[in-house]
């Protein structure tokens, strides 16, 4: 019997002056980046936080506290390692990871590829495993007024032990 476990994730950031924009492990050249603690790589949070809610291990926040100034400006690439090892090293295998990502501005399009590519690469994944799709909020309320970005993330795990984990009680 395989053992499997579906994770959604969310996150929003507002945009900040004075930033760089971070989005998917991405420097995407726009006049305003995410607010947040770390980078602000709303995509990226997200995607850690459904890792972490299918296996059953928490949230981002519990991990990365904004309380704690070690994580003030973290690369959420690195953010996202951490929180791939740790579903890995507690029996979990991601099988994909669905993401849609809603921001007016800027056009995120010509880098959903390298998104793709660089979520791939720090989870160790084919690139095939890995969907994002942008969307507008359609001018509809503060995403639709390009006053941030949000994501949402599904992941799909399966154990890694023969035995589907069952037996050791995971």
């Amino acid at each position: 019997m395989t053992a499997l476990r579906v994770g959604q994730g969310f996150d929003v950031h507002a945009f900040r002056s004075g930033r760089p924009l971070w989005l998917g492990g991405v420097l995407i050249p726009f006049e305003r980046g995410l607010a947040g603690h770390s980078d602000g790589d709303t995509l990226l949070h997200a995607v850690a936080d459904a890792l972490l809610g299918a296996a059953g291990l928490g949230d981002l926040g519990q991990r990365f506290p904004s309380e704690d100034p070690r994580f003030t400006g973290m690369d959420s690439r690195e953010l996202l390692r951490a929180i791939g090892a740790e579903v890995s090293a507690a029996g979990w295998q991601v099988i994909n990871l669905d993401a849609t990502v809603i921001a007016q501005a800027p056009r995120l399009a010509p880098y959903v590829s390298a998104m793709r590519a660089a979520i791939a690469d720090v989870l160790a994944l084919p690139i095939g495993a890995i969907s994002v799709k942008p969307k507008t909020a359609d001018h509809l309320g503060a995403l639709g007024r390009a006053e941030g970005i949000a994501a949402w993330v599904v992941v799909l795990l399966a154990r890694t032990e023969a035995d589907g984990g069952l037996r050791s009680g995971r």
